[in-house]
């Protein structure tokens, strides 16, 4: 996932058309555990108040280090086991998973941030290519994670590089115009659920060459009436690279707020590298800032750490642990980097 963008022309053609159709049925429901009610709960303020997952692969790798002696590498990566990490969700049907995880987060005292990642033709196919078959596949699937959430408390970030990507050959004769509706739709029905903050993934900094041409195809993609939009999604720009590109988008869409992935940026970007070398496992990242609401900036609601820091961004045509999964070293690299 993000690769930079393409041409202005290239967009404009790839938003004619759209379209989708059918309902497939959802499985049943789990049931799942009661816990406090979300009426006693504030909207998270600090970081301490996002959820922390305590069987993410961060925490299961402390356990593994502890357990052989190997002290010294379990303090490091601690230092992501210990912080809220956004839980990606892409599972044919994201009901059992979305309400386990809130109920979860809500009998703790605290708020999750949920990734919703299941867009048809997923990353143009690439290192994390998948997603429904179909459009109708989608909104039903994105009706059952709504539903996963019910009333509870919960962060959603809609679909990392989806919406970039329709500046990619991907999304040719008139799939661009159906992902912004798919993308449109999934707003709709995540923001029905009372205590549901959602954000659309925007792209990043070295994705977005001019942000004035990004603010109709955000418009339609549901930008403003969802809580916002996300940038720097597992990428590597620094806060004020970031800024400085999606405070456009922000104006450009009337003020909306948004929130920025600092979990790998402490070091900025991989200047001058190319290709897969900028984005897929780059060397010589570092850990950033620590996911928190306080963030200093007007617009900015939160610092978050959507990508998690430690997994895999692709196999990046070095033979590295795929997609999503734990890959050791490159996670002390950035634990043993963090300022």
């Amino acid at each position: 996932m993000n690769r930079y963008g393409l041409t202005v022309a290239v967009l404009a053609l790839a938003l004619a058309g759209s379209g989708c159709t059918g309902d497939p049925a959802p499985s049943a429901a789990p049931k799942v555990s009661d816990g406090p009610t979300d009426s006693t709960l504030s909207p998270p303020s600090k970081a301490r108040d996002f959820y922390v997952d305590p069987d993410g692969a961060a925490a299961q790798e402390v356990r593994r280090l502890e357990a052989a002696g190997r002290t010294e590498e379990a303090g490091l990566i601690r230092k992501i086991a210990d912080r809220p990490n956004a839980i990606w969700i892409g599972d044919p049907d994201p009901h059992g998973r979305v309400a386990d995880i809130t109920s979860k987060a809500r009998q703790a005292g605290r708020v999750p941030v949920l990734v919703a990642y299941h867009i048809p033709n997923r990353d143009c196919g690439q290192f994390s290519a998948g997603g429904a078959a179909s459009a109708a596949e989608y909104r039903s699937w994105i009706a059952r994670f709504a539903e996963g959430i019910g009333d509870r408390h919960a962060w959603v970030v809609v679909e990392p590089d989806a919406l970039a990507h329709i500046l990619d050959n991907c999304t040719h004769g008139g799939q661009a115009g159906e992902r912004l509706d798919l993308l449109r739709n999934a707003v709709e029905t995540l923001k029905k659920q009372p205590n549901a903050r959602v954000y659309v993934d925007a792209g990043n900094a070295g994705w977005i060459k001019n942000p004035d041409d990004w603010i109709e195809p955000m418009r339609r993609a549901g930008v403003p009436q969802a809580d916002g939009f996300a940038f720097n999604v597992s990428n590597f720009f620094t806060v004020e690279e970031s800024v400085a590109v999606a405070e456009r988008l922000s104006k450009g869409l009337g003020g909306v707020r948004y929130v920025i992935d600092t979990s790998r940026n402490g070091n900025g970007p991989a200047r001058g590298a190319q290709g897969d070398d900028a984005w897929c496992n780059p060397k010589g990242r570092a850990l950033g800032t620590t996911p928190t609401t306080e963030t200093g900036l007007d617009r900015v609601d939160a610092f978050l750490w959507v990508k998690r820091p430690g997994e895999s961004d692709g196999e990046c045509h070095r033979g590295e642990p795929k997609a999503g999964d734990w890959f050791p070293e490159y996670a002390l690299e950035l634990a043993r980097n963090a300022k």
